[in-house]
């Protein structure tokens, strides 16, 4: 398919979606959901089309019984730590767990070979996700320190293990990223009561960072020791093009944000139309989530599993304040403390040139841009994000000078998965 006829498929489809919608007000929400699908097909034509082609090949049986291989005996997501439960200033109830660092006398060889001999500072590293993924998403970051440093991991509202958003369940209010900041200091308060912190955030993470640092300036000077950001924004994601052709993604600006909210309206009928698509929305899940051609099969069925457990209402409810966010002057709270600032080259979802505007604000921060790796990379490269989030705890103090990170897997597909 050429990029001008791409184009105009993606404004046909989008103006369909578009009467489809109107037209759903009278009950026709069947015939909306089919255009909404079709639409989504073809937005994301090279992903459809490489499903189309798998289909040729792979009957839908076998693939059904190769998902169901792949979700019992893949490890990742596996891990769990001690549970706790923080409430927000609305009353939505956000889950989280505690990694602890391992006793004196504990199983020491593994402190010994990732950090040398000497224990770490009382440090706590607070990880959040990003969009429509959960805690399980830092699989590998988890495992890497697991028992070396004290870590929370955390779900963000109507993700996970969290509640349902209670002011968007029983208001209908919209998500903001200045909740999302208020729901982690809920969480800190909750499971950090006290200490230093490295705050890490993912994609929408990242910006919940920078919405904690915006409200609460005085907890970031005060405890805040260091600062991960991983492939995410500061701002201007309106004018991501995720890769299609500018004709279309103009109609899809135009037109996402009311079929996401209509189809959120109706979230039972369109469940099962995700269910009915499993196929095509795995292709498109691939297409925005990796970039290298050898990923794991394991490590994409993950990222659907989580991606596909993200309620179609809650979807909706979250995309507008992606295009309101805006925490540029807020990264001036990091401007004291080592920074790392982390993207995928190919990431489609938040640009590297996101990362690269954020670096350029926060001079003396580490900016590391990884080949071959899409928005995923915390699973796509892991191996890489999880040696430079070593190097700025040991800037931080959080763990001896010169340590070094090895053995906690690889998401290649010649690779065992671990």
């Amino acid at each position: 398919m050429s990029e001008s006829s791409g184009a105009e498929a993606v404004v046909d489809a989008a103006a369909a979606v578009a009467a489809a919608t109107q037209a759903a007000g009278a009950g026709s929400w069947r015939r909306a959901t089919g255009f909404a699908g079709a639409a989504i097909g073809v937005v994301a034509a090279g992903a459809a089309a490489g499903v189309a082609i798998e289909r040729l090949t792979v009957g839908r049986g076998m693939r059904r019984r190769a998902r169901l291989a792949l979700d019992s005996t893949g490890p990742y997501g596996a891990l769990r730590g001690t549970p706790g439960k923080a409430y927000a200033d609305d009353g939505t109830e956000l889950y989280y767990e505690v990694d602890e660092v391992e006793p004196e006398g504990g199983p020491a060889p593994r402190r010994r070979r990732l950090f040398g001999r000497k224990a770490p500072a009382p440090v706590t590293v607070v990880f959040s996700h990003g969009y429509c993924l959960n805690q399980d998403s830092w699989h590998f970051q988890r495992a890497a320190l697991r028992g070396v440093v004290r870590t929370v991991h955390w779900d963000q509202r109507s993700h996970g293990r969290s509640g349902r958003g209670v002011a968007q369940a029983e208001d209908g209010a919209p998500v903001t990223i200045e909740q999302l900041g208020a729901d982690l200091k809920a969480v800190i308060d909750a499971a950090v009561p006290e200490g230093p912190i490295v705050l890490v955030g993912h994609s929408m993470g990242g910006m919940t960072v920078m919405a904690l640092a915006d409200a609460y300036p005085d907890l970031v000077r005060e405890r805040v020791v260091a600062v991960a950001l991983v492939g995410t924004s500061s701002g201007r994601l309106g004018e991501v093009n995720f890769g299609l052709p500018v004709a279309g993604v103009n109609v899809v600006r135009r037109v996402l944000p009311g079929v996401l909210k209509a189809l959120g309206q109706q979230a039972a009928l369109v469940e099962k139309g995700r269910r009915a698509t499993a196929d095509l929305f795995a292709g498109i899940i691939k297409r925005y989530s990796f970039a290298s051609r050898d990923v794991d099969p394991a490590i994409v069925r993950f990222a659907e599993r989580m991606i596909e457990g993200t309620p179609i209402d809650v979807v909706a409810e979250y995309y507008p304040a992606f295009n309101d966010h805006d925490k540029t002057e807020a990264l001036a709270q990091f401007a004291g403390v080592p920074v790392l600032v982390l993207a995928g080259v190919q990431d489609l979802v938040t640009p590297s040139e996101h990362s690269e505007a954020i670096a350029d604000l926060l001079p003396d921060a580490e900016l590391v841009l990884v080949p071959d790796a899409g928005h995923l990379v915390i699973l796509e490269h892991p191996e890489v994000v999880t040696d430079r989030l070593a190097d700025l705890l040991t800037r931080a103090g959080a763990v001896p000078t010169g340590a070094t990170v090895s053995g906690y897997g690889s998401t290649s597909s010649a690779a065992r998965p671990g």
